[in-house]
């Protein structure tokens, strides 16, 4: 059976990272002292075992059959009893390392849906998901092998090396000294191999990633007949994990042969010198009989626990990495302004309780931001949407145009300046209800499994079959739907896999729809959608816009032209700010854009 390789690095925060992994099986103390229980009793019932080969083999040599025969049935009680307790620690230890992984995987998703978007715009591809599979696996492993068998080994080790001076002192003295060997080689090879294993583990992570975005681009890779070059960067990089690994393992993998090799040598010295004792008359055969077993059982709980010193250290260094993304701090709100829906439309409380009609009146005052503080992306903008108002943002790519739909949502707060609503600073605003408040089309279409009317739904959870059917329709997406085998009741898999680009653009737009927000914001939301499937929604997208304020960033000319305001974005400010023709007869940098291209990106 193959083994999953591991890698030993050694956590940077060992005492923190074991304080509150024990916290979390703390939860489950009960089940874990009844394993604890069961494996010393399974423990000392093979130590004692062991023992009974003493007085079986006096009992033998002195010829008191009956008496023999008692020592035989006692020493197959007592195995009996340690089996049943081993059987009983196992199931015992899967049901305490479940409820343990399930109470850290439901906390690290918890809190994950608490983290602002800068912790996954800042994490390597795949990394969050790692949290969930390498990382949770490593803890699993320990939990189901080690947390027993460390127990068991530890009093292996203390309960051996007491019989075997109770037996014979004089003999374990030599023992001992095998036993010193056996730590300092181990001792001695973990060190060598740690900075092996985290160049193991760094290489596995590399592998990982490019293996998980090589397979998520298939159809870019096809199309560009890369399968050859893939082949050849995979081998590159399989190679140097490698090697890693080699060197990783080449240390490790001697811990096992040295201890077994030198428990052969402490077996040949201690069976030498009992021989002569024996003949001396200074021990009786039985007690050499007993203490041979002994010795030769000594290396057994050392071998264990070196094959489980990989297994803790990996389980230590992957709960690291998911304890530090639960210590990750939550979104800040300190918002406590409350918006909330009122028949057909919206309002937001004052701290005496009246209730006042929220119009979407959006403006920023002097905003600077920079996704790093250091690097600004704005810089001094200063804009407004008055209620009901549609303003599209031109500009080429890195302007800032969907930075500023960032700060409107407070996906990111802002460095400098101010952003309102209604004339209400956001920051003073409820998250969520801000959020609620504000409908989003984005350009790069998410859709969940489930049915289409479950993803359309996800606008607002609560929406009854009639208002998803009408969102539909609003963005012309009722037609195609009913057109699928289960109409509404089709299944979406593979992030709408089995629909067009367009469809699912098509499905974006009617989920905006039926959250039925004061305030609309379109992420080039027509850009994947042909020009037929544009001039139909045109109207339903114009009754959708129509009372709302729409922030839309352009792609295409046509969904300029009916803006209120096209603001052009360059380096981070407002150049230029009018209605089309306002902006064409001005030949600045919008007329440069409209007579170079017919689409502005």
């Amino acid at each position: 059976m193959a083994t999953r390789q591991l890698s030993a690095k050694k956590p940077k925060n060992l005492a923190y990272t074991l304080r509150t992994l024990l916290s979390y099986m703390g939860r489950h103390k009960y089940l874990l002292l009844a394993v604890a229980v069961l494996v010393t009793i399974s423990a000392l019932a093979n130590l004692l075992g062991t023992y009974m080969i003493r007085p079986v083999v006096n009992n033998l040599v002195s010829g008191g059959r009956e008496t023999l025969l008692r020592g035989v049935a006692l020493t197959a009680c007592i195995y009996l009893f340690g089996a049943l307790a081993s059987f009983g620690y196992t199931q015992t230890m899967v049901k305490a390392a479940q409820k343990v992984l399930f109470d850290i995987r439901r906390d690290l998703f918890a809190h994950l849906q608490t983290l602002p978007i800068r912790f996954f715009d800042t994490r390597r591809h795949g990394d969050v998901m790692s949290y969930f599979t390498n990382d949770v696996d490593t803890i699993s492993d320990a939990l189901n092998n080690s947390f027993a068998m460390v127990i068991q080994s530890f009093i292996q080790v203390v309960g051996t090396l007491t019989i075997l001076f109770i037996l014979n002192w004089r003999l374990t003295l030599v023992v001992v000294v095998c036993y010193v060997a056996m730590f300092l080689y181990i001792r001695f090879s973990g060190k060598r191999s740690k900075a092996y294993y985290r160049k193991q583990q760094a290489r596995l992570g590399d592998l990982d990633g490019y293996i998980e975005e090589m397979t998520a681009g298939q159809k870019v890779v096809k199309v560009f007949n890369h399968e050859e070059e893939n082949i050849h960067r995979f081998r590159e990089k399989n190679e140097a994990l490698r090697q890693a690994g080699t060197g990783a393992q080449a240390y490790a993998a001697t811990m096992i042969p040295a201890v077994v090799s030198i428990s052969y040598i402490n077996y040949a010295i201690v069976a030498a010198l009992g021989g002569y004792m024996a003949m001396k008359g200074l021990t009786d055969v039985g007690s050499l009989a007993s203490y041979l077993v002994f010795v030769r059982q000594a290396a057994m709980p050392i071998n264990q626990f070196t094959q489980q010193s990989n297994f803790l250290l990996a389980a230590l260094a992957g709960a690291e990495r998911v304890f530090e993304a639960m210590d990750q701090p939550s979104e800040v709100d300190e918002g406590r302004v409350t918006l909330a829906r009122e028949g057909t439309g919206w309002s937001w409380q004052k701290p005496d309780g009246t209730s006042v009609p929220l119009r979407g009146d959006v403006r920023f005052q002097d905003v600077t931001f920079g996704y790093e503080s250091e690097h600004p992306i704005l810089k001094d903008i200063s804009l407004f949407a008055k209620p009901g108002q549609k303003i599209a943002f031109v500009g080429s790519t890195g302007a800032g145009k969907t930075t500023i739909t960032n700060l409107i949502n407070r996906f990111y707060d802002v460095q400098k300046g101010q952003v309102t609503y209604d004339g209400i600073d956001v920051k003073d605003i409820r998250k969520d209800d801000l959020r609620r408040s504000l409908g989003m089309v984005l350009q790069d279409t998410h859709l969940f499994t489930g049915t289409i009317a479950d993803n359309i739904r996800f606008g607002k959870l609560d929406a009854t079959m009639e208002e998803i059917e009408t969102a539909a329709r609003i963005a012309n997406a009722d037609s195609f739907i009913r057109r699928l085998p289960q109409g509404y009741d089709t299944m979406v898999t593979a992030d709408g896999a089995n629909l067009s680009q367009g469809q699912r653009q098509l499905l974006a737009i009617a989920r905006a729809a039926v959250a039925d927000p004061p305030v609309l914001i379109l992420d080039e939301a027509t850009s994947s959608i042909d020009t037929r499937t544009e001039a139909l929604i045109e109207k339903g997208m114009d009754q959708l816009m129509e009372g709302r304020t729409v922030f839309a960033i352009a792609h295409r000319l046509s969904t300029v032209r009916n803006a209120n305001a096209i603001l052009v974005l360059e380096h981070g400010r407002v150049v230029e700010r009018g209605s089309h023709d306002d902006l064409l007869e001005q030949k600045g940098e919008y007329y440069q854009l409209y007579h170079g291209m017919f689409e502005l990106s």
